[in-house]
């Protein structure tokens, strides 16, 4: 703890002085004597104008923080304000955003430092712009008493660990981006280890998260491999037809379309609310009260037969094609053994809603990871809306006890295949889906953490959503800008720094972390890692290349669809 009064100026970390002050937005000229850009203090070097480092201006008792955004020459800064210089100037000028305030407490003989986010006291003109302390930051970067979890270490503050309010990151959505091969899936991995793990650091007596994990390359099963996996190889991925409501049923019955005609539509609508109605009496439900989104199984022998009740009289083949169609492509949906996890017909007996909502939340595993590896791509979008909107459904229709005891995390790997930014008809029940479950979500206690490699390809309105965003290296242009136009004006200097972050390195901004932050994400050992897909051309290319017998086995394997972990 400091012994001296810390709210005391330190001549030795002043770097220069106010020149404009415009909202939240600070402009300082740093002092001509600075030549090398850095500062030692303590023993410890400060550089000067790093993106994300954090000044400080003294007012009175109260300290004013800001988070530096941009260096540049001074010159530059007058030219850009119409400003004319009449002789060259070597001058520099430094820009930060004012984001907190501070003060120093003295108690029992010990210094503490009271920070709050938000500014009511602005600096003016002419004030003293420091360097602040790292024994300071400890204090600003300080968890507090708050429910957090570590995520990582803040990079040019040694010791100092980054800690993010747990309820803030996941109760109000977060966002994971970065290129691939910049740690993305082992920084998620690093927050679902710090999320189980917080119960046994605070030695809970009951603690037991329930996390989803959609999982499109089967990469998370190596990271929590005692956790519980459902896959469609093992057949224990259940998501059964009758679960889709009407827009998911006719993606699924009359396959991707640009144009889907009105006719086969409300076929299928008057077919599938007939069906329900059958079932609504093994499930104590009066058929007046059923709709045609209400999750009631129903056999598909029942629903063909629902379709032919429904054909005109007579053979003429033209008003008969759009019933007969409908027909034809369940069947060839019946016949596909990719679909069996989709398309084994109710045998009427019990209700199968309960088991098939246990297997993603019923058992004592903290996190379900769902594996959609060997979901055929054209229905996976199609998988992830359904999962995500039973999960919402589920939370709607709790009582307010029951969400207070079961909050969900679902984390969207791969986020851009899901909810992407574009138009195509098969997309679209996946963006509906989990488009309301990020807008609406929160408010029932259901968490979507959204995390991919192409943050430009996102529907914007999903990702805008997220209040947390975890942001670490991204060399694309197009996915930088689309960082740049999601995150607050104040926070526009991020992406420039974005291309040259080293692995787990990253940005975190938002409000489940005190102060932006340059971050080090906690490095998992191998066997806590997401597997990696990188094949090594080195090491393969010394090996004995493949025979006919080995291309045998291999075309086995691909007729079967048998995929080898």
């Amino acid at each position: 703890m400091m012994s001296n009064n810390p709210s005391e100026p330190l001549k030795n970390l002043a770097i220069g002085t106010i020149i404009e002050v415009s909202g939240t937005h600070i402009v300082a000229e740093l002092d001509p004597l600075i030549h090398n850009l850095s500062r030692i203090f303590a023993g410890e070097i400060y550089p000067i104008g790093q993106f994300g480092s954090i000044l400080k201006i003294h007012f009175g008792r109260r300290i004013i923080y800001a988070f530096v955004s941009k260096l540049r020459m001074k010159s530059e800064y007058e030219l850009e304000n119409g400003i004319i210089s009449t002789f060259a100037s070597n001058a520099r000028v430094i820009e930060a955003d004012l984001f907190g305030e501070g003060e120093w407490i003295q108690s029992d003989e010990q210094w503490k430092l009271v920070f709050e986010r938000g500014v009511s006291t602005f600096p003016l003109p002419k004030q003293v712009v420091y360097l602040t302390p790292k024994s300071e930051l400890k204090w600003l970067f300080d968890k507090g008493s708050r429910a957090t979890i570590p995520i990582g270490d803040h990079v040019g503050v040694d010791g100092a660990i980054c800690y993010v309010d747990m309820n803030e990151l996941l109760g109000k959505h977060t966002a994971i981006l970065g290129s691939t091969g910049s740690g993305k899936s082992g920084t998620v991995a690093a927050l679902l280890h710090a999320i189980i793990e917080h119960g046994e650091d605070n030695q809970y007596q009951n603690w037991k998260p329930k996390i989803v994990v959609l999982d499109p390359h089967n990469e998370y099963g190596s990271a929590f491999p005692t956790h519980k996996r459902l896959s469609t190889d093992e057949g224990s991925l259940k998501l059964p037809y009758w679960l889709f409501n009407l827009q998911e049923t006719i993606s699924l019955f009359l396959g991707k379309t640009e144009f889907t005609a009105t006719t086969q539509s409300n076929i299928i609508k008057v077919a599938l609310l007939e069906a329900r109605k059958e079932a609504a009496e093994l499930t104590d439900l009066p058929p007046d009260t059923v709709t045609v989104d209400a999750p009631i199984p129903y056999s598909l022998e029942r629903f063909k037969a629902e379709v032919n009740k429904q054909k005109p009289s007579g053979n003429d083949q033209r008003k008969l094609e759009p019933y007969n169609s409908v027909i034809g492509k369940l069947e060839v949906l019946e016949r596909d053994e990719r679909m069996k996890f989709m398309m084994e017909s109710w045998d009427g007996s019990g209700d199968p809603l309960p088991s098939v909502i246990s297997q993603f939340l019923g058992s004592e595993d903290p996190i379900s990871i769902v594996d959609l590896s060997g979901v055929p791509n054209e229905i996976a979008g199609l998988a992830s809306a359904v999962i995500a909107r039973t999960l919402f459904s589920l939370k709607i229709w709790q009582t307010s006890d029951e969400r207070a005891r079961t909050p969900i995390l679902l984390v969207c790997e791969e986020a851009h295949r899901y909810v992407p930014n574009r138009g195509e008809a098969q997309y679209e029940a996946a963006q509906d889906g989990i488009r309301r479950l990020a807008k609406e979500g929160r408010k029932y206690g259901i968490a979507l953490m959204l995390v991919s490699q192409r943050p430009s390809e996102i529907d914007p309105t999903v990702l805008s959503q997220c209040s947390t965003w975890i942001v670490l290296r991204i060399t694309n242009e197009n996915d930088r800008a689309q960082v740049n136009a999601i995150l607050p004006d104040s926070l526009a200097g991020l992406t420039n720094v974005l291309s040259g972050l080293r692995r787990r390195e990253a940005i975190c901004v938002g409000q489940a972390i005190t102060l932006p932050s340059r971050i080090r994400v906690t490095e998992l050992t191998p066997e806590r890692l997401p597997r990696s897909h990188d094949v090594d051309f080195d090491a393969g290319w010394q090996l004995d290349s493949p025979n006919e017998a080995d291309f045998k086995n291999i075309a086995q394997r691909w007729r079967q669809q048998i995929r080898l972990k």
